[in-house]
């Protein structure tokens, strides 16, 4: 693969690894540091002139991992690397995407923003919470789909009397594409969210007793809709329940709440550190994604193919 380096920010090294294992090539050498006052430095030691440079860090709080793909972008561009690719597993702050209420800001624009200016020239990212943010750049977005994991996990399963449940009414469209290749029914749970990080579920639409329930998202904060979603099911007759989420953000008191659930397994991927264990907790790997699509990119393939399953 032509000039292609890999470097990863200090959010994602272990995914990073991963990738360039799946590639055949060694992780780029660069240094980053933290002053004491909170400034971020870094510098790369390595001539990255003319290369086609890919950065992995996921954007997930705190702010920092923002800060420090935004220099590493920089850095690359100052090295007159030929091309510089950010490769954002987690891309942070898109839960922000629209004007909902007065005085708000569109984050998710804003870092789009941020990330052009860097110096980025191509995104590559994995379920963005609104697929819509890909409009917000007026550069290259390739947007993955961590649905390529958990599904091949769920058809070697064979589950029976499976349905697929969206925790909200914005996830029916992935739920429905999970429903449509397993073969199985769709649930959609109708819920009310008084204020932010708050849920409260109304309404289950579909036939949940007798079945065994996937829940599908593209990430879980809090647990707090997970959670509601998952009793929700079970009140109304579901057998096993299962979760699959692409991003466990997991904050505050979620790790404690999912263990305390009667849940058969919630599998996540690894876009984000898992920093603690539980046994309700499987981690299945996207690094195998992400090293085709950075391939594919280096070499000018078409990477369309990666994009079929949802």
């Amino acid at each position: 693969m032509p000039n292609l380096k890999i470097f990863a920010g200090r959010n994602s090294i272990d995914l990073a690894k991963d990738i360039t294992k799946k590639l055949n090539l060694g992780l780029g050498d660069c240094d980053i540091k933290t002053f004491s006052d909170g400034e971020i430095w870094m510098r790369y030691n390595e001539n990255i002139r003319g290369c086609d440079v890919f950065i992995v860090q996921s954007t997930n709080s705190p702010a920092d991992n923002l800060m420090e793909m935004l220099i590493m972008l920089d850095a690359a561009k100052r090295s007159s690397a030929s091309r510089v690719n950010a490769v954002i597993p987690y891309f942070g702050y898109a839960r922000q995407d629209r004007k909902d209420q007065p005085r708000v800001s569109i984050s998710a624009k804003l870092v789009a923003n941020l990330l052009e200016k860097a110096g980025a020239d191509r995104v590559i990212t994995m379920d963005l919470h609104a697929a819509q943010i890909q409009g917000f750049f007026d550069i290259p977005v390739d947007h993955l789909y961590g649905s390529a994991v958990f599904l091949k996990y769920f058809f070697e399963q064979g589950i029976e009397n499976l349905a697929v449940a969206s925790p909200d009414v914005g996830g029916i469209k992935m739920a429905r594409a999970y429903a449509k290749r397993l073969h199985a029914d769709l649930i959609v749970i109708d819920k009310r969210r008084p204020k932010p990080n708050v849920a409260e579920v109304m309404n289950i639409i579909g036939e949940v007793k007798g079945k065994n329930v996937i829940i599908i998202d593209d990430l879980i904060d809090t647990a707090g809709t997970f959670v509601n979603a998952v009793n929700a099911l079970k009140e109304k007759g579901a057998l096993d329940v299962y979760g699959a989420c692409t991003h466990p953000i997991l904050s505050g008191e979620a790790i404690e709440r999912i263990n305390k659930l009667p849940l058969k397994k919630l599998f996540v991927s690894d876009t984000i550190p898992l920093n603690h264990k539980s046994d309700k907790i499987e981690v299945k790997s996207v690094a195998s994604l992400f090293a085709e699509a950075i391939k594919r990119t280096n070499l000018n393939e078409s990477i369309s193919s990666l994009f079929e399953v949802v």
